[in-house]
C-alpha cells in the first residue's frame, strides 16, 4: 500500500481498491494523480487490477445521487444506480464469464462471489474493432438487472465484486491475476 507515485509505477502489479462513493474515490485518486499513474502503467503493459469502486472509476463517468463525476476513462460507459427492486446488491452471486477468461480460469461456472454495491455498469459501450482485441466482459444479474461483474482487457483487469471477501473462490481469482505478474 502506497501513496508514492514512483512505487505505484514500478510495482509488479497495481491494485486499485475502492469502497464508498465514486466521487470520493475519484477525488482521492486525483489528489495523488492516480489516474495518470494507471494510464502510464497500462501504456507500458503493466498489470492493474480494479476492485469494486476501483473498477467503476476505470469507466468514463459515474452518476451517484444526481452528481456526475468524470472517471479515468479507460473504458467508455457510465456507472449508474442499479434498477433492481432491492438495492444494495449485497451477498453471494454467480457470474457469467467468457469461456476463454484467464481471470476465472479453474473456477466452476456456479462459483459464487461476494458483492456489495448499489451502482454498476449496466451497458457495455466499447465497440469491437478489427485491429483491437475486444475485452472479455463478465456479467452478473441482481433481481433481473444485468451489470458488468468483471472485465479483462490486456493488462487491465477489474471486478465489481470483492475477491478478498469471496473466500477460496476469491483467493483463486487473485492467484490467477498474480500469476500474470512478472
Amino acid at each position: 500500500m502506497t501513496a508514492d507515485p514512483k512505487a505505484a509505477r514500478e510495482a509488479d502489479g497495481l491494485v486499485v481498491p475502492g469502497v464508498g462513493a465514486y466521487a470520493a474515490c475519484m477525488e482521492g485518486l486525483n489528489s495523488v494523480r492516480g489516474g495518470r499513474i494507471i494510464g502510464e502503467r497500462l501504456a507500458g503493459g503493466r498489470p492493474v487490477l480494479g476492485i469494486c469502486v476501483g473498477m467503476q472509476i476505470l469507466f468514463e463517468r459515474g452518476i451517484e445521487h444526481g452528481v456526475l463525476t468524470e472517471g479515468c476513462g479507460e473504458w467508455p460507459g457510465t456507472v449508474e444506480r442499479l434498477e433492481a427492486p432491492v438495492v444494495p446488491h449485497m451477498g453471494w452471486n454467480t457470474v457469467r464469464a467468457p469461456e476463454d477468461s484467464r481471470l476465472f480460469a479453474g473456477l466452476d461456472k456456479d462459483t459464487r462471489f461476494y458483492f456489495v454495491h448499489s451502482y454498476g455498469v449496466r451497458r457495455w459501450e466499447l465497440e469491437a474493432a478489427d485491429h483491437i482485441r475486444a475485452p472479455l466482459v463478465t456479467w452478473a444479474d441482481h433481481a433481473g438487472d444485468e451489470f458488468v461483474a468483471a472485465v479483462e482487457n490486456g493488462p487491465l483487469w477489474a471486478t465489481q465484486f470483492h475477491p478478498e471477501k469471496s473466500g477460496d473462490a476469491g483467493a483463486h481469482l487473485l492467484k490467477n491475476w498474480l500469476d500474470t505478474l512478472s
